[in-house]
C-alpha cells in the first residue's frame, strides 16, 4: 500500500503547506502550488510530471516533506538510485523525531540492494558524460556512479567529436569500468597547403607507339573500372542489407549502426565513382578512335605519340595521333 499511503501524506502535507491558497506570487506560495500540482499528478499515476512538479516546489522553499515526496515519486519511477540519495538527504534535512525516518530507515535497506557502481573514464578526458540522458558530470570523475540495477545507457560527448554510446548491464553490487573512446574530430586533421615554391612538373617524357594501342590501353582501361564500379557496388548493397538488418534488431548499438551505414557510404562513393571514370575513358577512347579515322593521313615519316607528365601530385597523359 505504498502508493495510497504516499498519497495521503503528500495531501496533508499540501493543505498545511503556508499560503497555499494565495495568489501574491512569494516563494513559498508559488512553491505550495507546484507542491499541490505534484499531489495530483501522484494520484493520477502520472509520475514524471508529479516529480518536476515537487522537485520545483523543493528549489523554490526546500522542505524535508517535500524532499521525502521526491524520494516517494522516484521509487515509484524504479530510480533506485536516485530514490536512495534523495532518502539519505532527507534523513540529515529531517528532525530527528520526524514520523517518516522510520519508514525512509527501511526503505534504504532495500534501495541498497538495487543499486550498483559505474566507474566511466574517457579518452580524452573532459568529455561531458550522461547516463540515461541525465548528466553526470565531466571526466575525470570525482568517484564511481552510483546507478539502478539493469540495463544503462551510458554516453559521452566532447565537442568537435561524435559521441559515444556504451549500454552496461549493471547487478546488485556491481562496480563496473567502463572507458569511451571518442573518435578525432574531421577539422583536426588539416588539409595539405601547396607551397607557393611548389616543384613544377617534371619534364614530358614521350613514348612514341601507334594509335591502335592507346586506344586498346583505353578499352582496357574502362573494362577494368566497370568491374571496380560493380564490385564496390556489390559490397555497397550488401551493407546496405546489414544496416536494415541491425536497424531491426533491438538493442542494435550506435556503434554497429554507425559502422554499416558509414560502409554503405564509401562503399558507395567508390562505386559511382569507378563508374563515372568507366564512363569518362570509355567516352574518350571511342571519341579517339573516331577521330584517328577520320582525320588525314599523317605526314611522310611521322608516328603517333604519348607524353607522359608527371608532377609532385599528378600524373596525366597526353595523346597526339
Amino acid at each position: 500500500m505504498r502508493t495510497l499511503a504516499a498519497i495521503a501524506t503528500l495531501c496533508a502535507v499540501a493543505l498545511l503547506a503556508p499560503g497555499a491558497g494565495a495568489d501574491d506570487g512569494t516563494p513559498g506560495q508559488k512553491a505550495a502550488r507546484h507542491f499541490q500540482r505534484g499531489v495530483t499528478l501522484y494520484g493520477e499515476a502520472d509520475y514524471r510530471a508529479a516529480l518536476v512538479e515537487f522537485r520545483r516546489a523543493y528549489a523554490l522553499s526546500p522542505n524535508p516533506a517535500v524532499l521525502y515526496n521526491v524520494g516517494e515519486t522516484q521509487y515509484q519511477l524504479q530510480d533506485y538510485a536516485g530514490a536512495l540519495t534523495t532518502f539519505e538527504h532527507f534523513l540529515a534535512e529531517a528532525a530527528p523525531g520526524d514520523g517518516h525516518r522510520a519508514e525512509v530507515e527501511g526503505d534504504l535497506e532495500v534501495l541498497h540492494s538495487r543499486v550498483g557502481h559505474v566507474s566511466v573514464t574517457s579518452i580524452p578526458p573532459g568529455a561531458e558524460i550522461t547516463v540515461d540522458d541525465q548528466p553526470a558530470g565531466k571526466t575525470p570523475l570525482e568517484r564511481a556512479l552510483l546507478v539502478s540495477i539493469g540495463r544503462r545507457k551510458v554516453v559521452a560527448t566532447l565537442g568537435g567529436r561524435p559521441p559515444v554510446t556504451r549500454y552496461v548491464d549493471v547487478a546488485a553490487d556491481d562496480t563496473l569500468q567502463v572507458t569511451l573512446q571518442l573518435a578525432d574530430s574531421p577539422e583536426s586533421s588539416p588539409a595539405p597547403v601547396l607551397r607557393a615554391d611548389s616543384p613544377r612538373p617534371l619534364e614530358a617524357m614521350e613514348i612514341p607507339h601507334g594509335g591502335s594501342t592507346l586506344r586498346w590501353l583505353g578499352w582496357t582501361s574502362t573494362g577494368v573500372l566497370a568491374v571496380g564500379a560493380v564490385t564496390f557496388g556489390a559490397l555497397a548493397l550488401h551493407e546496405s542489407h546489414q544496416l536494415a538488418a541491425a536497424r531491426a534488431t533491438f538493442p542494435a548499438t550506435s556503434q554497429t549502426l554507425n559502422r554499416d551505414a558509414q560502409l554503405t557510404a564509401t562503399y558507395s562513393i567508390i562505386a559511382d565513382s569507378l563508374g563515372a571514370t568507366a564512363i569518362l575513358a570509355g567516352s574518350a577512347t571511342l571519341l579517339s578512335a573516331w577521330l584517328s579515322g577520320s582525320a588525314a593521313a599523317p605526314g611522310r615519316g611521322s608516328t603517333g605519340a604519348t607524353h607522359i607528365v608527371l608532377g609532385p601530385a599528378s600524373a596525366g597523359l597526353v595523346t597526339i595521333f
